[in-house]
């Protein structure tokens, strides 16, 4: 079955179930603790979501090429949409599986729709909770839902125990969402995928939606408005970042409808793109690592959205 992925607000009870999912995945234990993946503190249980927010920050933290700063294995350079793309499929699939339920389909959070603030309902205690150092309502409140894994100060990985944390609209950098004209902007202009150097300083779809050109727009400025746990490498501790990147992805495919299923850069360029390339293996914990940006570009027979923007 093709899943259809719809709005998170929308009263069809898509917003229950994505509770629903996360709560029964942050509770299922797979068996290996943090020791076993080498992090610092108390050992602890890791549930099958934890090991989403484990790959997320490994993946932030490999480097392509090792020796340099910027381009990882998963942001800043051509395969960032692709990565999230796999990453949202299989967390696709396990919600899918905990629900039981194979028409599942990840929601989508349309932060550029008018209204898309900090008072949106979606923010609300029958939402997913509001900001708070911790958060104190909704689904993912203190002593409902806790913190295992963290990014600590110098990008490590530790072990915790504690509650989520937002701090919605409160940053300078952000201190309001994305806008529908900016997003149409962006669909109206950019007719490349990316270009050479293939990093946080081009032109082009990836970067722009990705968020550095200008800088802080569109995913990145999301992720900086909503703060918190949402402003480290381990952003995936808030379900918040799912209904962000599906977004995100879904601007992309309207790209794509319009474009062309197209990505650049090809098999043909130098080992120095390794992990970016066409036909490149994408980083994975989670799979064999065979799955290629190529493989994600056509995704049809896996979810459709109901509507593009």
């Amino acid at each position: 079955m093709t899943a259809i992925r719809g709005n998170v607000l929308a009263p069809d009870g898509r917003l229950d179930q994505y509770v629903e999912a996360v709560l029964a995945l942050k509770a299922e234990n797979l068996g290996p603790t943090t020791e076993d993946f080498g992090l610092s503190g108390p050992p602890a249980p890791v549930s099958t979501y934890d090991l989403f927010v484990l790959w997320h920050h490994l993946a932030m933290m490999r480097m392509t090429p090792p020796d340099q700063f910027d381009r990882n294995s998963a942001h800043n350079g051509p395969v960032f949409l692709p990565w999230h793309r796999l990453m949202l499929v299989l967390i696709e699939l396990q919600m899918q599986r905990v629900l039981d339920d194979e028409d599942f389909g990840l929601p989508y959070w349309d932060w550029s729709a008018a209204g898309e603030d900090e008072n949106s309902p979606l923010w609300s205690d029958t939402g997913i909770g509001g900001s708070g150092s911790p958060v104190t309502d909704g689904p993912f409140r203190a002593g409902q839902f806790a913190v295992r894994i963290e990014s600590d100060r110098l990008a490590g990985l530790r072990t915790t125990n504690r509650p989520l944390r937002r701090a919605l609209g409160l940053s300078r950098l952000a201190p309001d969402l994305p806008t529908s004209d900016q997003v149409r902007t962006l669909l109206d202009e950019q007719k490349s995928y990316d270009q050479d150097p293939w990093d946080s300083s081009v032109d082009g779809l990836r970067n722009r939606l990705e968020g550095w050109e200008p800088p802080i727009q569109m995913h990145n400025r999301v992720h900086v408005w909503i703060g918190g746990d949402m402003g480290i490498a381990t952003s995936p501790n808030d379900p918040a970042f799912y209904l962000n990147h599906c977004n995100v992805d879904r601007i992309w495919e309207s790209w794509q409808v319009s474009q062309g299923r197209v990505y650049e850069p090809s098999q043909d360029e130098g080992e120095h793109l390794s992990g970016h390339r066409i036909g490149d293996p994408m980083y994975s914990i989670l799979t064999q690592g065979d799955v290629t940006p190529a493989d994600v570009l056509d995704v049809s027979d896996l979810y459709t959205y109901d509507v593009l923007p």
